[in-house]
């Protein structure tokens, strides 16, 4: 019995400093932490592009290899991750986590949910909402440009995600890169409104596909518009309401009126 108990102590012990060294590494600050996640952002841009080039390279001998690989790093990620987090159960409920999770399940079953396969390019989404990418950008000083960035992959991700949708239930009887680049050219023209007409989609779900990206497509236009023109403010969260975007010389918080003590980054 006691040897039991030693040998479950010493493994609850060696788990404690695995996650001790996942938490290091994933949110730390040191220049060991910060190679870490340069190198993890790193393999995300990889695996995202991997999901964009899936529609050409899908029909060749060693796809399914790869699509396993990359199922091995973002399982091998998911699980990093919640063993680094403090709250398990709060990580998972988070959308990024089920948005991973659902990426994970497409690259296990590759061909029973291939017509859901363009979904993958939320990771890219997901990425952005990475708490270390912006935490190195406040290091150099780039914070009032992480609004804009977060725009730009919205739309970024909202393109790549229309152009999957169309090239998968409407060009991919001819698949291969002139039909997936006919999707994105389809797309960019609906996005930005300008209908060229050489490339339309048929029947009643093309006109309706059009509508909505249009539509979505517009308001991401404005979103990324106000992200770069808007006035610059500054994040700092109001210590009783939460609230992060301020203007630069404000004394109150505008949304509870508590006294703020905004640090001058210029001094």
């Amino acid at each position: 019995m006691k040897a039991k108990g030693t040998r479950a102590s010493q493994d609850l012990s060696a788990t404690s400093r695995l996650r001790d060294m996942l938490r290091r590494l994933y949110h730390g600050r040191s220049p060991a932490a910060f190679r870490f996640q340069l190198v993890a952002v790193i393999i995300d841009l990889a695996i995202i592009a991997f999901f964009i080039a899936t529609p050409v390279i899908q029909q060749s001998a060693s796809f399914l290899w790869l699509d396993y690989a990359v199922a091995a790093l973002v399982a091998a990620d998911l699980i990093a991750r919640l063993l680094a987090s403090n709250d398990m159960l709060r990580l998972m409920k988070q959308p990024t986590f089920w948005v991973d999770a659902f990426i994970l399940l497409t690259l296990l079953m590759p061909a029973a949910l291939a017509s859901l396969g363009f979904l993958r390019i939320l990771r890219l989404w997901s990425l952005s909402r990475s708490g270390s990418i912006w935490r190195h950008f406040e290091m150099r000083g780039l914070r009032p440009w992480r609004e804009a960035s977060h725009a730009v992959i919205n739309l970024l991700t909202f393109l790549f995600v229309i152009t999957g949708f169309v090239y998968t239930f409407f060009f991919r009887n001819g698949a291969g890169l002139e039909n997936y680049i006919d999707a994105l050219y389809f797309t960019v023209a609906t996005v930005t409104t300008t209908g060229f007409g050489d490339i339309v989609l048929p029947g009643i779900a093309g006109k309706l596909t059009a509508i909505v990206t249009m539509i979505i497509g517009i308001s991401l236009f404005v979103r990324l518009a106000q992200a770069i023109f808007r006035p610059a403010k500054v994040f700092f969260p109001c210590p009783q309401c939460g609230l992060r975007r301020h203007e630069p010389d404000a004394v109150h918080c505008k949304a509870c009126g508590h006294v703020l003590n905004i640090p001058d980054e210029g001094n």
